[in-house]
């Protein structure tokens, strides 16, 4: 059964990069085309204006004074053919002279000008032009756009009548607009294939480097969960290889749940397969046996027998909700420690006088002992110290439970003086199933629950509990305290 994409998985490493770099390139792209472009136009411009410019100022020089005394065009062919050597049918030129009126006289109308070469309807200069310079501006010339060059200066014939000299070369714009479109075309296609190619890396990339995902996807699905084996990071990129730390972390800490659970199962079935065993062999004695006296003492220990496994069965559970690594539905309060071990006390009252046992509680005072845990939590964590100390206690023994507030946290105390548990074994019976009593049969003891059960429940609530002797000042006196420390409430609960 494959497992439906969401929305937000299509959009995937590859489209992410190129969503990134591709607006960014493309700017960058256009950025530059635009710069590249004024470039080009500038320069496509001066080259033309360069050509045309060299045709006027030759054309200019080639103006003399012929023996008669009149003004003439020298080789204006040689000068038309290398303006036309390209483009002929865009360019054109005209020379033409207006006589200056003399300095002293009355005024006379302007004088009509004197074509020497050309064309004689090219637009004119602007008249606020300077007359020394060349003069660049564009106009329109018989339904063209065109690009002129105006140069004026003042020459005088043989007999000292001055003149006016204009001389004007024009060029359509369409052969220079076809340069500059065509590096134009060029520019454009280069940037498209820079596009192309970056599209191509980033896909070939990011697949590239996620190859040795793809191994690791492959191998978990011929694995088909059967093995918790941890994933190979040879060749993951170091970017991807915290994830893949974590998910080895994940599946090692599901491989110890596991385990676990497995250990549990099977050591639930060997503590429940005893007591059915023995219930069953009893039941057939009670069948056979024919004094009633007999059978009610049979049926008296099928009882105690069916007592003690529902003991078991209550602990296993309370076992496996505390060790549920959840979190529990009601959230930490403050919650008074002082009245829970009350409470603990007053519950264990009966138990203790059966086995004449001196049980008591020490009032932490009015404050009481404010500590941040779930209080059914709490009370079932204490309970099993409380139980554990009467089981282990002898008859005529004594336990008491005391709350109080040290270095920083709250605790409650169980102090017994029954036979203890040695320093080198503390460890060792928070374990399931271990009994801290040297007593070789589980029956009268419980199944060694109580202790991994209280640990289980004050460790999920941020505590933990520790065992100690008795007496701290001798280390050789009977007896054990266990004490369970929790983190300190803000205020008090009551």
């Amino acid at each position: 059964m494959k497992t439906p994409r969401t929305e937000a998985s299509r959009f995937g490493i590859r489209a992410r990069l190129l969503t990134l770099l591709l607006p960014a390139v493309l700017a960058l792209l256009a950025l530059d085309s635009w710069n590249d472009h004024r470039a080009l136009r500038t320069l496509v411009q001066d080259a033309y204006d360069q050509s045309m410019l060299e045709s006027v100022t030759a054309l200019q020089g080639s103006v003399s004074v012929a023996p008669d005394g009149s003004l003439r065009l020298d080789a204006p062919q040689v000068v038309q053919t290398m303006f036309d050597a390209t483009h002929p049918r865009h360019k054109h030129v005209h020379v033409g002279l207006t006589p200056r009126p003399a300095a002293q006289g009355p005024a006379t109308a302007p004088s009509r000008e004197l074509t020497l070469m050309g064309e004689t309807d090219l637009p004119a200069p602007p008249a606020s032009a300077a007359s020394a310079s060349p003069v660049w501006y564009d106009s329109a010339w018989r339904g063209e756009p065109v690009r002129l060059v105006a140069l004026r200066s003042e020459i005088a014939d043989g007999r000292g009548q001055r003149f006016e000299l204009l001389v004007q070369a024009a060029e359509g714009t369409g052969p220079r607009d076809q340069a500059q479109a065509g590096a134009t075309r060029q520019a454009l296609l280069r940037d498209a294939r820079m596009v192309l190619v970056v599209v191509l890396l980033v896909w070939l990339g990011v697949t590239w480097s996620l190859r040795p995902l793809e191994a690791l996807r492959r191998s978990v699905l011929a694995s088909k969960g059967h093995a918790l084996e941890p994933l190979d990071t040879r060749g993951v990129p170091h970017e991807v290889a915290p994830l893949v730390d974590a998910v080895n972390a994940h599946v090692a800490s599901y491989r110890d749940l596991l385990d676990q659970q497995s250990q549990f199962l099977a050591d639930a079935s060997h503590q429940l397969r005893t007591p059915l065993a023995i219930m069953l062999t009893q039941a057939g004695v009670a069948l056979r046996e024919k004094d009633p006296e007999q059978l009610h003492q049979t049926l008296r220990a099928i009882v105690a027998q069916i007592s003690r496994s529902r003991r078991l069965c209550e602990q296993l559970l309370s076992l496996a909700h505390a060790s549920d690594t959840a979190p529990p539905a009601d959230a930490p309060a403050v919650v008074d420690l002082n009245a829970v071990a009350r409470d603990v006390v007053l519950q264990y009252l009966a138990l203790a006088h059966e086995k004449d046992q001196d049980l008591g509680w020490t009032d932490a005072g009015p404050h009481g002992v404010p500590v941040l845990a779930n209080g059914p939590e709490l009370h079932e964590a204490l309970a099993n110290l409380v139980h554990n100390a009467i089981v282990y206690t002898p008859p005529g023994g004594r336990i008491t439970v005391a709350a109080s507030r040290r270095d920083g946290v709250g605790q409650a105390e169980v102090r017994d003086d029954g036979p203890g548990i040695a320093e080198a074994r503390r460890a060792e019976v928070f374990e399931r199933f271990r009994q801290g009593s040297t007593h070789s049969e589980k029956g009268p003891h419980g199944a060694g629950l109580g202790l991994a059960i209280a640990r289980a429940y004050a460790r999920r609530n941020g505590g933990d509990i520790v065992l100690a002797n008795a007496d701290a000042d001798d280390a050789d006196a009977s007896g054990l305290r266990a004490i369970l420390r929790l983190p300190r409430g803000a205020a008090d609960p009551r």
